[in-house]
């Protein structure tokens, strides 16, 4: 069975109306103007985006959490990732979204779109030179998109290229600066980008540590030092953050939202969310509704 989507965005993240538009670059006054400025919540599938603010300030979630930016700000949102924003009037910025396929190709099929883009993240406090640097490439990309000059789609490639690096190099500078030099670690980033791709699987933690080389019991314990949570705290967070996604923002029936993560049971799925989340599936999904809880 197909499962039906999340939510229907109502408007094109990238354009098809020319051949070569191998990504898509609009200003942030557009969609603010059409929109009375504030964008609802929504979810991008296989798409990554970049938004840079130079004016004006933004707020919302990203994944249920709420967040307030003054510009100069850089927001980075995943695939998958719900989100949505209310921007002031005088909002000025830009924004960029491209396949994440293609993102991959033009990172060389590493792993840096896993380990460093494969969550969303807000990049505020950009230094007076950062900031330069970003307003350029984020012009560079508008110039190109608007234009039909010779070369269009490599240069559009070239520019993308910068700004997914650019952002890599901002995130671990900030990531440094907030949370320390401890959640840098490297195997907490491999066992992140792992519970990503198997947590629907419901692999027991052994899988991981081996996977990973280490220990389950080493794993657990530079989780729980990096990230102040053991290894099957984060695996099931991520668990429950899909559940209350589902939940929220799709009307699939509470036995295929536990079909979807992987639980052969709907009854042990619905114990297991309410005792994650307070609620059983049903009623969390009434409360969202009603707005009387966060949806993520």
């Amino acid at each position: 069975m197909t499962a039906s989507p999340l939510l229907l965005v109502p408007f094109r993240e990238v354009r098809h109306d020319q051949p070569d538009d191998c990504l898509h670059y609009e200003s942030v006054a557009v969609r603010g103007a059409e929109m009375d400025w504030t964008i609802p919540a929504h979810r991008h599938e296989g798409l990554h985006q970049f938004q840079f603010l130079a004016h004006g300030s933004v707020r919302g979630t990203i994944d249920g959490q709420d967040f307030e930016a003054q510009a100069p700000v850089m927001l980075l949102l995943a695939p998958g990732s719900v989100h949505g924003f209310t921007y002031t009037p005088d909002a000025v910025g830009h924004q960029v979204t491209l396949p994440t396929t293609t993102l991959r190709q033009l990172l060389g099929g590493s792993n840096l779109v896993d380990d460093g883009l494969g969550t969303s993240c807000v990049l505020p406090r950009l230094q007076d030179g950062d900031e330069a640097e970003c307003a350029k490439l984020f012009a560079q990309v508008a110039r190109e998109f608007r234009a039909q000059h010779p070369g269009r789609v490599h240069a559009l490639l070239a520019s993308a290229t910068l700004l997914a690096v650019q952002t890599l190099r901002r995130r671990g500078e900030h990531f440094k600066r907030e949370r320390g030099q401890g959640e840098r670690d490297a195997l907490v980033k491999r066992y992140l980008a792992l519970v990503e791709q198997h947590y629907r699987e419901h692999e027991p933690l052994s899988f991981y540590a081996q996977a990973l080389g280490v220990t389950p019991d080493h794993l657990s314990r530079t989780c729980r030092h990096v990230a102040r949570q053991s290894a099957l705290q984060i695996l099931h967070e991520r668990l429950m953050l899909e559940a209350r996604r589902l939940l929220a923002y799709s009307s699939l029936p509470v036995a295929q939202v536990a079909q979807q993560l992987g639980y052969d049971d709907a009854a042990y799925f619905s114990k297991s969310f309410g005792r994650a989340v307070g609620n059983t599936p049903s009623d969390y999904r009434a409360l969202v509704a009603s707005g009387v809880r966060g949806a993520a």
